[in-house]
């Protein structure tokens, strides 16, 4: 495995134990009631909701790397990860130790990834090619993403949310290219 490759799969997995982490401790800062709220006029977006989105991405991915195989659309939709902060907890510990330990993380092997929403398409092989750090990368952002709709259901409900919450990587380097330019 040439050094580069190794390098890359292990930031990436950084980023992702990051992510998680950041998750947890936003879990500890708010309540049950608030986990599972909607704001006015944002319904159905809840905390709970996006986490546990985001978490049975992370679970289907894992999953899938066995057999090589990874269908995002094959989630659980587990409730009570939704409803209740320690199950929600107890999820994001395993997956920090999965992604810690995991050895096929370490190489970027070929995945085969299954197309969104393609059960009800015409297609026949709906798997596309795909590789180990590119899913890494999905997964990243995609929870960046649902990060941000956190954030906007937090605030709209008066929580408050450090700025940077839900802002891609990429912005908050922006950000700070700006005050540095002016």
């Amino acid at each position: 495995m040439h050094a580069p490759v190794v390098e890359h799969q292990e930031y990436l997995i950084a980023v992702n134990i990051g992510w998680l982490r950041q998750a947890g401790a936003l879990l500890d800062r708010i309540s049950d009631a608030v986990y599972t709220a909607s704001p006015s006029g944002l319904a159905p977006h809840k905390a709970g909701g996006h986490l546990r989105h985001i978490l049975e991405f992370y679970e289907c991915f894992l999953a899938g790397l066995a057999s090589g195989r990874i269908d995002y659309d094959n989630r659980r939709r587990d409730l009570s990860v939704e409803t209740n902060r320690q199950t929600a907890q107890a999820r994001i510990r395993s997956l920090l130790c999965r992604l810690e330990t995991e050895p096929t993380l370490r190489s970027d092997s070929s995945v085969r990834v299954r197309m969104e929403d393609s059960a009800d398409s015409r297609i026949t092989e709906p798997f596309l090619i795909s590789s180990v750090g590119r899913e890494l990368q999905v997964l990243s952002s995609h929870t960046i993403h649902h990060f941000a709709l956190i954030a906007m259901t937090l605030r709209a409900l008066g929580v408050p949310v450090d700025s940077d919450f839900g802002v891609a990587p990429s912005t908050l380097c922006y950000w700070v290219s700006q005050v540095e330019a002016a």
